[in-house]
C-alpha cells in the first residue's frame, strides 16, 4: 500500500502517542549503529545510475540510468540485464559478450547514484517542526540533518520530550531525543545516526 504525505504524518504521529504492547521505550539507550551499504552486494533497480568502464577502451563507457526493463544499452553489444543484479554480474556479463569484439575486455561495473530505493528508504520528521517531512535517506545523517531538513522546530515545541522510532523485526523501538540540547546547547549525545524507515516525532509542550 503506498501512503501519500498525509498518510506518513498520520503514522507518524500514531507513532508519537502509541502506547501499545508493540512499542518498547529504551529511555536512555542509543540506537544500534546503522550498517553501511555494500554496493557489491546491492542489487541494482530501476533508475540506479551505472558507470561502464572497459579497460584500454574509453569509447566503450557510459554512463546511463537503468530502464523501466531493467536493461542498459552498452556499445557494440547493446541491451545488457542490470535490474536485479549485482554490479559483478552485470560486469561479468557485458566482459562476456564483449569478448566477441575486444580480446580480453577488463569490465568495471560502478553504481553512481541508488535511485531505485528512494521511497523505500526514508526519514520523516512529524510534530512541532516547521515543515513536516519525508526526505531521503542519505548515509550519515543525523537526527539534528532531519530536523533541520523540516526548517527546525516551533515556539510550541517541546524539544527535550522528542523521539525516533525505529522498526526492528516485529517491534517499533523508541529512544528519547534530548532536541534541546542539541540544539541550544551542543550536546550531541543523543544526536543519533539516523536508519531507512526512521520516524523523528516532536511533540508540542503541554500549556
Amino acid at each position: 500500500m503506498k501512503l501519500d504525505f498525509a498518510g506518513w504524518l498520520a503514522f507518524g504521529l500514531a507513532l508519537a502517542l502509541a502506547g501499545c504492547a508493540s512499542t518498547a521505550t529504551d529511555s536512555g539507550a542509543t540506537p544500534p549503529a546503522v550498517a553501511p551499504t555494500l554496493t557489491s552486494d546491492y542489487h541494482i533497480g530501476v533508475d540506479d545510475i551505472v558507470q561502464v568502464s572497459v579497460w584500454r577502451n574509453p569509447e566503450l563507457g557510459i554512463t546511463v540510468p537503468v530502464r523501466p526493463d531493467g536493461m542498459i544499452s552498452v556499445p557494440l553489444i547493446g541491451d545488457v540485464a542490470a535490474g536485479g543484479h549485482t554490479p559483478e554480474e552485470v560486469a561479468k556479463d557485458i566482459q562476456e559478450k564483449l569478448a566477441t569484439y575486444v580480446r580480453d575486455p577488463q569490465v568495471a561495473v560502478i553504481l553512481t547514484d541508488l535511485r531505485s530505493h528512494e521511497y523505500l528508504s526514508r526519514v520523516r520528521v512529524t510534530g512541532a517542526v516547521r515543515q513536516p517531512v519525508s526526505i531521503p535517506y542519505r548515509p550519515g545523517m543525523t537526527v539534528l540533518d532531519a530536523v533541520l531538513a523540516a526548517g527546525g522546530i516551533t515556539e510550541f515545541a517541546a524539544p527535550d520530550r522528542s523521539n525516533l522510532y525505529r522498526k526492528s523485526q516485529d517491534q517499533t523501538q523508541s529512544y528519547e531525543v534530548r532536541l534541546d540540547r542539541i540544539l541550544n546547547k551542543g550536546d550531541l549525545d543523543t544526536n543519533f545516526t539516523v536508519a531507512p524507515g526512521d520516524v523523528i516525532t516532536v511533540p508540542e509542550r503541554v500549556l
